[in-house]
C-alpha cells in the first residue's frame, strides 16, 4: 500500500506529517520491504509532477509496529532545522498506549537507565545508573479505562530505542500485543497498541506554534477508545 491524500495530516512548503499504519517501516531495513521513505517520496514526486523525484529528509523514526505521527521534511533547510529542535528536546511528542493491568498510581514520572541487548534487540530497564546504560524519563497519565483496558498518555522526555515499551514493562505494565517485551499474546497484525498521538513544536521556518495530531487507527479496535480522549 502507498500512501494517498488521506494519510496526510499536515503539509507545508517544508515539512510533510502522516499517519504511519502500524506493520510500515519509516526506513529500508533487512526485511526489503517498501519503506515509508520510499512510499512518501512516490506520493510527494506523483502530486507534484516531479521528474527528477522529490526531496524526503526523515526527522525521527517509530518502532514498525507503532502507529501514528511521523514527520519528515520536505526541504534540506526544513531537515536541518527539525533535526534541530529534536536535538534540543524542543518538540513535544505525545502517545497514547493500551495496557491492561492499572498502573500503581493515575499519574506519574518514570525514570530508568536503560541498556540495549544488540543480539535479542531490546532494551532492558534498571532502576540505578549501569555502565553502558542511557538515562529515560517519562511521563505517564490514566485516561481511562475501557473493556478491561487502560488507556494511558506517555510523554517521553527523553527518545531511546524502545524507551516506552521498555518503561511501562518493567512497570508491570506491557503495552497490549507487545510480547517483545512481557505481553502474553502477539498481534496476528504486528502492531502493538502503542500510537504516535501528537507532536508539538515552534515551526523553525513559519516561528508558529504547531501541534499536529494523529487520530487513532480505524482497526476494529483502536478506535472504540475515541471517546476517552
Amino acid at each position: 500500500m502507498g500512501i494517498t491524500d488521506k494519510d496526510v495530516i499536515y503539509e507545508d512548503n517544508h515539512y510533510i506529517a502522516i499517519n504511519k499504519r502500524a506493520g510500515d517501516i519509516v526506513q529500508v531495513d533487512t526485511t526489503g520491504d517498501k519503506s515509508m521513505e520510499e512510499m512518501v517520496k512516490e506520493y510527494l514526486t506523483a502530486k507534484y509532477d516531479k521528474p527528477n523525484g522529490a526531496f524526503l529528509g526523515v526527522i525521527h523514526r517509530l518502532d514498525r509496529p507503532v502507529s501514528g505521527m511521523i514527520l519528515f521534511a520536505k526541504t534540506s533547510k526544513g531537515l536541518d532545522r527539525m533535526n534541530r529542535l529534536f536535538h534540543d528536546r524542543k518538540v513535544s511528542k505525545t502517545y497514547l498506549a493500551l495496557v491492561r493491568n492499572r498502573p500503581p498510581r493515575k499519574a506519574d514520572t518514570l525514570k530508568n537507565w536503560l541498556l540495549r541487548d544488540r543480539k535479542k534487540m531490546i532494551t532492558k530497564a534498571y532502576d540505578r545508573e549501569v555502565k553502558g546504560g542511557s538515562f529515560a524519563e517519562l511521563d505517564y497519565e490514566i485516561l481511562g479505562e475501557l473493556d478491561g483496558y487502560y488507556l494511558l498518555q506517555v510523554n517521553p522526555l527523553t527518545g531511546r530505542t524502545h524507551q516506552i515499551r521498555c518503561q511501562l514493562a518493567y512497570m508491570g505494565c506491557p503495552i497490549v500485543g507487545d510480547n517483545k517485551y512481557g505481553y502474553p499474546r502477539g498481534s496476528l497484525r504486528r502492531s502493538i497498541c502503542l500510537h504516535s498521538r501528537a507532536l508539538r513544536f515552534v515551526h523553525p521556518i513559519k516561528e508558529e506554534d504547531t501541534l499536529l495530531t494523529a487520530a487513532l487507527p480505524m482497526d476494529g479496535f483502536w478506535e472504540k477508545f475515541n471517546v476517552l480522549l
